[in-house]
Formats: C-alpha cells, structure tokens, sequence
C-alpha cells in the first residue's frame, strides 16, 4: 500500500482545494444571471439546497485554517495571540461594512446620485459573521481543550434552539433573531428593511450558532493533523459526518433545518456534508495521489478572501450606474452577452462560470507573482 502525499510543511493542500472549491461555487451562485437553476438559489425558507452549503462550509475551512495554524499561537504569548485575532476579527467586519456601503452613494434608474447615510448601512452580512465567528471560535479554541469546545459547541446549539423556542417561532416576523436585531440595530440597518418583512439573514442571534461551523471545523483539522497518513483517521471522520448529517435531519423534525435563521439543524448537517467533502479530497488527493483540477481550485484557496471581495465588489459597482433604457451596466453586458441565448437556465450558468473564469484569472494573476494576500 502506498504512502499518501502530504503537503509540504505548513500547508495543508486539502484545505486549500477545500477553501478553493468553496470559492468558486460561492461566485457562481452570487453572480447568477436571472434564471439560474433551482440548486444555484438558497432555500426560499425551510430546506436546503446545494448552494445552501457554500457560506456554512467557507466558516468550516476557517476553522481547519486554525487547526493548522495552532502550532504557531502555542509558541507565542497571549498577548500575541490576542492582538492577531482581535486585529484580524476588525479588519475583516470593517471591510464587509464598507463593501456593503460600496459605492457610499445612492444611484436612481436616472443617475441622479444622493446621500448614503451611515444611519441607512447594514452592520451585519457575510464578512462581518466571518470576522465575528473567527474572532470568538479563535478566542475559545485558544484557551479551551478539546473537551471543552465540544461542550460549548452543544451548549451553543441547544441554547440557541432553546431562545427560538421560548422567545418566538420559526417566521420571517416572528423570529426571535429578527425581533432582537430590530431591537438591537433598527430595521433601517438589516439586509431588508420594509417594516412588514424586516429581517437580516446574517444578524447577531443567528451568529452564535455558525461559531460551531468554525468550532467543528477546528476540530476536524486537529483529528486529521494527529495521524493523516491513517486510513482510521479518514473513516473516522467520514462517520463523525455521517453522524452529523443524520442528526441534522433528524433535528429536522423539531428545528427545521434554515439557512437563514441558521438553525441548530442546519449546521450539523452543513458541518456533517463538509467532513465527507473533505474527507473525499483527502482520500483522493493524499490517499490516491490524484492531482486532476487540484491546480485550479488551489489558485482560488490560496487568495480566497481577495478573489471574494473582487467577485462581490466588482458586480456592486457595475450594478450601480444605468444606461438610458435604465439597465444596469451589469444588465447591459449580461443581455449583449448570453442573454441573446434566451432565458432559460443555461444561459444564466454560462453567465455565471464565466465570470467565475474571470476571478480565476485574476487569482492566477497573482498566484503567478507569488502574491497571497491575507489579513
């Protein structure tokens, strides 16, 4: 039996693969044309999709990067240590506030530009619940023990179940999430605003729930950096996911599985989906020796935050200013492009790999001149 091939000292080249495909998927369900396939949409409420697992699996990979980097933090102080994450855990909610602010205007169907005041901006979404579920998963694996971390996994998940359940139901209006942001930061500051339907999918309550995303992530890490060269380390978590995924549905029946409540239910199945994942690119990349497409989902791995922010940014201000037809320039390319294919959803795909190609592109950019840029 042959040895599996390990990345080279201080790489995990799974996790980069891992973290690349995540990536890539992400921008192909954000940049979709207006008829993408059923499986390239979140869940409308309850449910689960395909696309469903890409924001859930990217905080996964963040854990698995810990678990890698620990070594490091073990031999600095907690004062090194505090000030990397806490520098780290700012930079990151600061640049996700400013990306949603982008372009710090308000642009009419006219052009007619007018103020875009701070009291209008959303405080939470995507990066700004990276940044939080970093900081405090940091924060606890830092001076937790193993035990200790699944403790407060449990407790997070069967609290948060517990609030959901005393404090209101499981609607868009009646969520115990949705009434304390409301509370907390006003409906002006959520991701939907209209006083009959305010809600924000990435808000404060539903935050401490996905920390586990990035606790069970951490902890997949460390179970494959003890032995990953063990065929029992990788059915070991092959188990630990089935375990999960069956669980999630199971806690189904009681906490329907919701992406954006971001239910209990939820991440033990996303977190169950992602140890299989990743023990499949294991077994294949390590086990097996398979490099097939490994390059190109390592381009998007090794700038993930990068090729993001160029893949959200880029949309946002081609979405902003019109053309007399009153179309937005992300419109006009997408209808001179493959919008002349018709309206089905091959053409919305095509639209969308192709723009995926294009942040390839640039990563690749600057894989080629040695250049990662990381927080």
């Amino acid at each position: 039996m042959n040895n599996p091939i390990v990345a080279k000292p201080g790489r995990f080249l799974a996790l980069d693969i891992f973290r690349g495909m995540t990536i890539c998927f992400m921008i192909i369900v954000n940049t979709g044309g207006p008829n993408p396939f059923p499986e390239l949409r979140h869940a409308q409420w309850n449910g689960f999709t395909l696309t469903d697992l890409v924001f859930p699996s990217f905080l996964f990979a963040v854990g698995n990067a810990i678990a890698f980097s620990k070594s490091k933090w073990d031999q600095q102080s907690n004062k090194e240590v505090l000030t990397k994450i806490i520098k780290r855990t700012c930079l990151l909610f600061l640049i996700g506030y400013l990306m949603y602010w982008l372009p710090f205007v308000k642009i009419d169907a006219q052009n007619n530009i007018r103020p875009f005041p701070i009291g209008e901006t959303r405080i939470f979404g995507v990066l700004q619940r990276i940044a939080l579920c970093y900081g405090i998963g940091a924060l606890i694996i830092r001076f937790a023990s193993a035990r200790t971390i699944i403790i407060t996994s449990i407790c997070l998940l069967l609290g948060y179940w517990f609030i959901m359940m005393a404090f209101g139901d499981y609607t868009v209006n009646g969520a115990a999430e949705t009434k304390l942001d409301i509370l907390l930061f006003t409906r002006d500051h959520l991701y939907i605003k209209d006083p009959a339907r305010a809600f924000d999918p990435e808000g404060f309550l539903s935050t401490f729930p996905a920390i586990v995303n990035v606790l069970i992530g951490y902890l997949a890490g460390i179970h494959i950096r003890k032995n990953p060269k063990s065929y029992e380390m990788l059915a070991r978590l092959a188990v630990a996911g089935f375990l999960l995924v069956a669980l999630g549905y199971l806690w189904n029946l009681a906490f329907p599985v919701n992406k954006k409540l971001w239910t209990s239910s939820f991440v033990c199945l996303t977190t169950g989906l992602d140890c299989l994942i990743i023990a499949t690119i294991l077994y294949f990349i390590d086990f097996k020796e398979k490099r097939t497409g490994v390059f190109f989902f390592e381009v998007f791995g090794k700038n993930a935050l990068f090729i993001y922010l160029f893949s959200e940014v880029v949309p946002i201000l081609l979405s902003a200013w019109h053309v007399p037809d009153k179309r937005t320039f992300f419109k006009v390319l997408y209808d001179g492009s493959f919008g002349q294919l018709g309206t089905g959803h091959i053409p919305s795909l095509l639209w969308s790999v192709s723009f995926m190609l294009i942040c390839w592109l640039v990563g690749y950019f600057l894989y080629r001149r040695k250049v990662f840029i990381r927080l």
